[in-house]
């Protein structure tokens, strides 16, 4: 299954078969020692969600997300929050404009464990945790409230991780 050529000997072929059956169980070891790190520690882990940790924290909702869930978080990268105009980020993690920050973190998590296989081909609107409702659609790529989904599927303890290219912003009231 992974060789593309024929081996002239029994040796070589166990070799080769070896390390083919050795890769597979490592990425199957850090499949389940990522189910077993919460949405938070998930995130930390991967280096790439620096400022939705800190906007977490900041928030107040680093335990409620460690909890039991599940839930469906699209996370923005780091890359995604530097996209924002200058100063939006610094402004939100002032303490003043903590509702503000909370209504938008919460906009990007939806109850539940949704997993992308139950997305395909689908276009839908969902009730997010912060209570207004996101667009998904999923009939060329995914979307959600207009951000690509860039990676899905990141298992956790508490729910999924589906990764996401920018920052999105509840409608306004």
């Amino acid at each position: 299954m992974f060789m593309k050529t024929i081996i002239a000997t029994c040796s070589a072929l166990a070799i080769v078969g070896g390390v083919a059956i050795a890769g597979h169980h490592e990425k199957k070891a850090d499949h389940v020692a990522m189910e077993k790190s919460d949405i938070v520690d998930t995130a930390v882990a991967a280096g790439s969600f620096n400022t939705l940790v800190t906007a977490v924290q900041a928030a107040g909702l680093e335990e409620t997300l460690r909890g039991d869930g599940p839930f469906t978080v699209f996370a923005p990268t780091d890359e995604a929050f530097a996209a924002l105009p200058e100063g939006t980020v610094e402004n939100l993690l002032k303490p003043e404009n903590k509702d503000q920050l909370i209504a938008i973190l919460t906009y990007h998590v939806l109850p539940g464990k949704t997993k992308s296989k139950d997305l395909v081909d689908k276009t839908l609107t969902v009730a997010t945790v912060n209570g207004a409702e996101v667009a998904i659609d999923a009939t060329d790529g995914v979307t959600v409230g207009g951000a690509n989904v860039i990676k899905a599927d990141i298992w956790t303890s508490n729910g999924v991780i589906h990764v996401i290219d920018s920052v999105i912003l509840p409608p306004a009231e």
